[in-house]
């Protein structure tokens, strides 16, 4: 199972969106989704979550919080577990993203964006002030999604 961060940074009641429209041979081409990317070897969650900020947008984070945790099963890919995570503090300038373009998006037009079906599980727990740890099981079929578990803690 692969394991990788995900982060929406807030500002001015935004998310900073990631138009993925750049890279070649890419998963999410066309989707929507906060920034992060894959833990590496010897790398704690939070290690790679500044490493990936800071690689994919110019910005140090100095607060964040620890969300929830997503677990994406797919017969045609390797399972994922995905760290969710928010931000509301961060120092630097936001650089060019070589896997697509960056943009601060009003919270409230969050949901219209095109994105993972299942993503917008995640996103509405965020979006709702939820404060409760969250754990999400979304099962897909293809591009389908075809199971979802949300446990709070």
């Amino acid at each position: 199972m692969t394991t990788t961060t995900l982060c929406y940074i807030e500002n001015d009641d935004k998310f900073l969106m990631l138009h993925r429209v750049k890279k070649q041979d890419d998963m999410n081409e066309g989707k929507w989704i906060g920034v992060g990317g894959h833990v590496e070897s010897q790398e704690t969650p939070e290690e790679c979550l500044v490493r990936e900020v800071k690689e994919e947008t110019g910005l140090t984070l100095t607060s964040y919080k620890f969300r929830g945790l997503v677990t994406f099963i797919n017969s045609e890919c390797e399972s994922e577990l995905m760290c969710v995570f928010t931000a509301d503090e961060y120092t630097g300038e936001l650089i060019e993203c070589d896997e697509g373009e960056l943009c601060w998006v009003d919270k409230a037009m969050v949901p219209n964006l095109p994105a993972w079906e299942g993503d917008q599980v995640f996103l509405d727990l965020l979006l709702s002030g939820e404060k409760r740890f969250f754990s999400v099981k979304l099962q897909y079929e293809g591009d389908r999604l075809v199971e979802k578990k949300i446990h709070l803690y």
